[in-house]
């Protein structure tokens, strides 16, 4: 498989190496944790003249001896160099049993720099704490972004490269295949069938599958929508499946928790105060909805809106749906307490459709930026303070 530099990640990877933290590789399975952990092991090596990198990969069967926590710390204790920056990497975590009193064992040695990675639903954001004694810093690994697609597949027309990726999305391990449905069944049964519903069924020993797979179904369907639990019940309710919200509640943080799908709350622009109720979920990459659902009803108009979530979280960037009165902005940022606001559409060439989409960031008065992100095939423009900038140019950041 073709390989390109994730130059976000393993810088991230390099500003914190050497601190006393636990390093967490985290996100949804097949999203590049393990090919970006090879990678950095290789950057020690050839950055650190005394490195010593003591890499465990549980995928080989190499290190199938490990798989119990008193014989993995052995293993390290045994290759630790005296006079060298050591540096502990391990991959799939979860397949050690007992990992969690390894780690924190080699933590409390103090002479170690340790990186994991783990599966999606056994290694949640919400376990690490309980999990790990010692101080965690977790780095978030998305599928590839529209900059690395483009980087793969070497594209030099943006415009046409992005319809590719609209349906494409961002799992690597798909491009190896040629013809769409190849690349669908791959995404399916690899990653949403085998890794994401089978892990969190068998770690959350959940019973009612099928409620579990009619829930997943309504969230893809619904990418971008304004929902509640109880919505979502009495929809479900509505069609013959039975449900009840706190049910429905546990299943969709499992969700959250497994990287499937990420919760992103709304926020009184005016009142400056969070609302409770009503969220909207994104998928974690937007080829899970077509490799489920089919490409029948394509939604472009949510699909980038879910693209432009997804890549404002891998930016790092707070993220909101803004409120203010009965209108909604697609996403509220923040930053370094700095403000921005985003407004997504796909085709804004109607001017019906132009004055839909400014009329909610025409009405905030404050002097924060505000952006219109269309397929304007064109450079940067301003209408009213508003930059309207075409939406490849700016998920390749220009």
């Amino acid at each position: 498989m073709k390989l390109i530099e994730r130059d976000e990640y393993l810088k991230e990877m390099r500003e914190v190496e050497g601190t006393p933290d636990i390093k967490v590789l985290t996100g949804v399975r097949r999203s590049g944790k393990s090919k970006l952990m090879d990678r950095f092991a290789e950057d020690l090596k050839n950055r650190h003249e005394n490195a010593n990198v003591i890499h465990i990969n549980f995928n080989l069967i190499d290190f199938e001896d490990l798989q119990e926590y008193h014989r993995l710390e052995a293993y390290v204790e045994d290759h630790y160099q005296e006079s060298c920056d050591n540096f502990v990497l391990i991959d799939e975590i979860q397949m050690c049993k007992g990992f969690e009193k390894a780690i924190n064992s080699l933590h409390a040695r103090g002479k170690y720099d340790i990186y994991v990675t783990g599966s999606n639903a056994f290694l949640q954001s919400s376990d690490l704490a309980t999990l790990f004694v010692g101080r965690t810093y977790r780095i978030d690994v998305f599928p590839f972004s529209f900059r690395e697609y483009s980087t793969y597949y070497a594209i030099d027309n943006p415009y046409k490269g992005l319809t590719q990726y609209l349906t494409e999305g961002g799992m690597a391990g798909s491009y190896l295949y040629r013809a769409p449905e190849q690349k669908y069944k791959y995404i399916n049964d690899e990653v949403l069938k085998a890794l994401i519903v089978r892990d969190i069924v068998r770690k959350q020993k959940i019973r009612n599958v099928q409620l579990l797979d009619k829930l997943i179904d309504y969230l893809m369907d619904n990418v971008g929508t304004i929902t509640s639990v109880r919505s979502i019940t009495d929809t479900l309710e509505s069609n013959r499946t039975k449900a009840d919200h706190k049910t429905i509640g546990k299943y969709i943080d499992y969700l959250c928790n497994s990287f499937a799908f990420y919760k992103i709350r709304r926020y009184d622009i005016r009142g400056k105060k969070y609302l409770r109720s009503d969220d909207k979920y994104y998928l974690s990459d937007q080829s899970f909805r077509y490799a489920r659902l089919g490409i029948k009803n394509m939604d472009y108009g949510h699909i980038l809106e879910n693209i432009v979530a997804i890549e404002l979280l891998r930016r790092g960037f707070e993220t909101y749906i803004g409120v203010l009165y009965k209108k909604e902005v697609d996403f509220m940022t923040i930053r370094n307490g700095k403000t921005n606001y985003i407004q997504v559409a796909y085709d804004i060439s109607e001017p019906s459709t132009l004055e839909r989409e400014l009329s909610p960031l025409r009405q905030i008065k404050d002097n924060y930026p505000k952006i219109l992100l269309a397929r304007t095939y064109q450079p940067e423009y301003e209408i009213d303070g508003v930059c309207v900038i075409d939406v490849a140019d700016w998920l390749l950041g220009k």
